[in-house]
């Protein structure tokens, strides 16, 4: 595979490698997507950056086979900085799907990675992540996407874990016509604070972003969606659809919507819905009617709700969503 890729004149290496043999493309773009000056922990993440992922898709270029990487800590009170840099060049197209994971330790874990994604005229990026970190982890990732004329990047994101999430991917859609979707999944346990949305900014005519958010909590967990949608004066013809859902599995966890809605112009079509309920006993009733016992029936009812996320994903990554679930259900994550 990797002959093929480079055939096509794909690159795909580590940023360390990319640093070092491709420093023109990586200069151009590094840190340029989010700047230094966004937050204080992106700041750290410039100044002590390591490892992480650098794809570079030339014009045209159709990359068949999604492309993968897996990031993992395995130190205990320690931090992880990783930097992935994906440019999806003029009519070109990519799947990229990452994994991050952390075994359990006693002492307190920081991951302030950086995502960067450039996804020029015409081209296309889906960029799929599972995280699977323990429950000593803050995660403080940051993510931002650089979408062109007639370009679009879907995101696919599932949040399990860590002790703390503050994760908001960004699309700025610079071009017309560009686009952006994202689908995502957060699961809050006991101890845990997932705080988690999405962030468009719509700077041109005629683009578009469809947002599709869910949240399970359980055992005191809280869930929070928070978005920014901003539709400047001059995105006139653009359209927005806002879709939040949450599901609680108990009456001691906790789930918040915070949107933040900016809309510039009148020339826009823009609708925000947020549904937020329990597990219906009568649902259950009937599936446990049916030979399921209760612990089976709760699982099948989530994963039925989380089922738009893992259609979204390849097979693999649609069953280890899915054990992830069940491990969360049965409280055996962290």
């Amino acid at each position: 595979m990797k002959k093929e890729l480079l055939e096509q004149g794909v690159i795909y290496t580590d940023m360390e490698t990319a640093v070092r043999e491709y420093p023109d493309i990586v200069k151009a773009h590094f840190m340029k997507c989010v700047p230094i000056y966004d937050h204080k922990f992106v700041a750290l993440h410039g100044a002590v950056w390591s490892g992480g992922s650098f794809v570079y898709v030339p014009k045209g270029v159709k990359v068949e086979i999604p492309l993968q990487s897996y990031f993992r800590l395995n130190s205990p009170e320690s931090g992880q900085f990783e930097h992935t840099l994906i440019i999806v060049d003029e009519g070109a197209s990519l799947h990229f799907i990452e994994g991050c994971s952390a075994p359990k330790y006693n002492k307190v874990n920081l991951h302030a990675g950086c995502v960067e994604l450039y996804v020029k005229d015409n081209a296309y990026l889906r960029y799929s992540t599972i995280e699977n970190w323990s429950k000593n982890m803050l995660n403080l990732n940051t993510k931002k996407a650089i979408v062109g004329k007639n370009a679009q990047v879907d995101w696919v994101s599932g949040s399990f874990g860590s002790k703390i999430s503050m994760l908001y991917p960004m699309s700025i859609l610079n071009g017309e016509g560009a686009k952006t979707e994202y689908t995502g999944i957060s699961f809050a346990g006991k101890g845990q604070n997932l705080d988690t949305g999405f962030k468009v900014i719509h700077n041109s005519p005629n683009t578009s972003s469809v947002i599709n958010s869910k949240s399970i909590s359980k055992n005191g967990g809280i869930a929070t969606y928070r978005s920014l949608v901003r539709i400047n004066e001059n995105a006139k013809n653009s359209k927005c659809t806002v879709s939040c859902e949450s599901l609680m599995l108990d009456s001691q966890s906790r789930s918040d919507t915070i949107p933040v809605n900016d809309v510039r112009t009148d020339e826009v079509e823009f609708s925000h819905e947020a549904k937020i309920g329990k597990i219906s006993d009568q649902s259950i009733f009937y599936l446990m009617s049916r030979g399921l016992s209760e612990e089976d029936a709760k699982a099948m009812i989530v994963r039925g709700f989380a089922e738009p996320i893992s259609k979204a994903l390849p097979i693999e990554y649609a069953v280890e969503m899915n054990n992830l679930i069940n491990l969360e259900l049965e409280g055996a994550i962290g």
